[in-house]
């Protein structure tokens, strides 16, 4: 990708540079039920850019995510809980995409229980997967279609079983236009700060370190989903929890 310097660069590559740049987004609402939290509980990234280092601990919230939100959005276990993404801040229109500039990639949701979810970092977090849409080859849809589609939402159930407490819920889309070179997936991802009501005894699974589940070579990370040769597509990290598991 290109660095966007405007006092060095042609008119031609800045214009370029705006639109890539336009093309990027971040998770910033959150809704549960019929409730709209709006930005309200998540942990927003300074700007739209993407995290490409899979071993920064920017990956857990992305950058500055450890810094705390305004307050808390609540959910209940087993009820429908949505995340939200759009290129531009505030901008929740469905003309815009929420993903644009052929940003093709999965939609994958994390939740990490943790004793209090506005000191958390994510990076010390213990993450298990609650959701996730890679690749539909019979109609080509990525996750990121879905989002579009979608005007940016993506509903995904709290476990039914699972224990009440605070928890961070990390949503994030990997966009592989460039992820034919080690460096070049992009992840988008952000976190919010949930407090769950339930009356779940089960325990937490185990999970995964992020940064620690990926790696630059994961056939799921490392893919040219240009090629001749792409038919499929391995979602990188966990599978999504077993609701039994509780």
């Amino acid at each position: 990708m290109k660095t966007c310097r405007s006092a060095l660069v042609a008119a031609s590559v800045l214009a370029q540079c705006t639109s890539l740049a336009a093309a990027h987004a971040f998770f910033q609402q959150s809704g549960s039920g019929s409730v709209d939290y709006n930005s309200s509980c998540v942990r927003m990234p300074p700007n739209n850019s993407p995290v490409t280092d899979v071993s920064s601990p920017n990956l857990a919230c992305n950058v500055g995510g450890t810094k705390a939100a305004a307050g808390f959005c609540e959910a209940t276990a087993g009820s429908k809980f949505s995340v939200e993404m759009h290129s531009q801040l505030n901008d929740r229109s469905c003309t815009n995409q929420a993903i644009g500039g052929n940003h093709f990639g999965p939609v994958l949701v994390y939740m990490s229980k943790v004793d209090d979810a506005s000191t958390a970092d994510g990076a010390s977090a213990s993450w298990f997967k609650v959701d996730e849409f890679g690749y539909d080859a019979s109609s080509k849809t990525w996750g990121t279609d879905k989002l579009n589609a979608n005007c940016g939402r993506r509903e995904f159930t709290i476990p039914a079983k699972i224990p009440a407490g605070d928890y961070l819920v990390r949503a994030e889309a990997i966009a592989l236009h460039s992820a034919g070179q080690k460096g070049g997936a992009q992840f988008y991802m952000s976190c919010f700060q949930v407090k769950v009501k339930s009356t779940g005894t089960g325990q937490v699974p185990a999970g995964v370190k992020i940064p620690g589940a990926y790696s630059a070579a994961d056939p799921g990370v490392l893919i040219d989903i240009y090629g001749s040769g792409f038919k499929s597509y391995t979602i990188p990290g966990p599978a999504v929890v077993d609701q039994s598991f509780f």
